[in-house]
């Protein structure tokens, strides 16, 4: 094992049991309130809603709800690390390492990026009590949840390093990327928008990515999983290019 994979998987492997040894607070809270999702929207609402797209209504949200548990839990994970590291100056050791700003970058990125996977795992274990998961296309449902959870662990990357306040993680993720997911169809099919509200609601990224899964756990989409697929990994190489232009200028690191 070379040089650089040895500093890769160190640092990766600290940020890894940073939230692991903590169960209680990154893994728990999802459970919690994606279990109340599925018995309110599934349940209740679900048998009076009926089915969408062929597929009872439950089936019809679960894509989405994951979808919103991974990129909340890449992003936290990534922006809360960050800026920790940079409140508390312990960033500072692994700034002052020989290891490259590649390997920095990639090991913040895929700690987090397991964290939001393993929160999607976490949520598809929920939706099993209330429904059946079926899993129409795997490949792409493996895909769309590896390219989001890479890109929004980038993005943390970008806000926990633009952040000089811990309101600003709460702003970023609780009232920006929460919103969005929220109106980008995870509750409801495009088809039933007026034309003009379908037109803005294609404006909204997480459109594609909530489409992008669902395709892959029902084989139900509205968009074009190839083309979404092929900007979503085009976005996330531009993410993460960013991540490490900001790193090797030290931007949000050295005061």
């Amino acid at each position: 094992m070379n040089e650089n994979a040895t500093q890769f998987l160190t640092l990766a492997r600290r940020e890894v049991l940073r939230f692991v040894r903590r169960p209680y607070n990154t893994f728990l809270p999802p459970i919690i309130t994606n279990a109340l999702y599925f018995s309110v929207f599934g349940v209740i609402l679900g048998s009076r809603i009926g089915e969408i797209a062929g597929v009872s209504y439950l089936q019809f949200v679960l894509p989405g709800l994951v979808v919103l548990g991974a990129i909340s839990d890449s992003f936290e994970n990534a922006s809360f690390t960050i800026f920790h590291g940079r409140w508390n100056d312990y960033i500072q050791a692994v700034l002052t390492s020989p290891m490259s700003n590649r390997s920095m970058v990639a090991a913040y990125v895929s700690a987090s990026a397991l964290r939001g996977i393993v929160t999607s795992l976490l949520i598809v274990g929920v939706g099993l009590i209330f429904t059946s998961v079926p899993v129409a296309n795997p490949v792409y449902l493996v895909s769309f949840l590896l390219v989001i959870t890479t890109l929004f662990g980038g993005l943390g990357i970008i806000g926990g390093l633009w952040a000089s306040d811990f309101d600003y993680l709460t702003v970023m993720n609780q009232f920006i990327l929460r919103p969005l997911v929220f109106f980008g169809a995870v509750f409801y099919s495009l088809e039933v928008l007026p034309a003009f509200w379908r037109n803005v609601s294609l404006l909204n990224p997480m459109v594609y990515m909530v489409n992008g899964v669902r395709y892959g756990m029902i084989g139900v989409t509205e968009i074009d999983p190839n083309t979404s697929l092929a900007v979503l990994t085009g976005t996330t190489v531009v993410v993460l290019s960013i991540d490490y232009v900001l790193f090797r200028r030290g931007y949000g690191l050295a005061e």
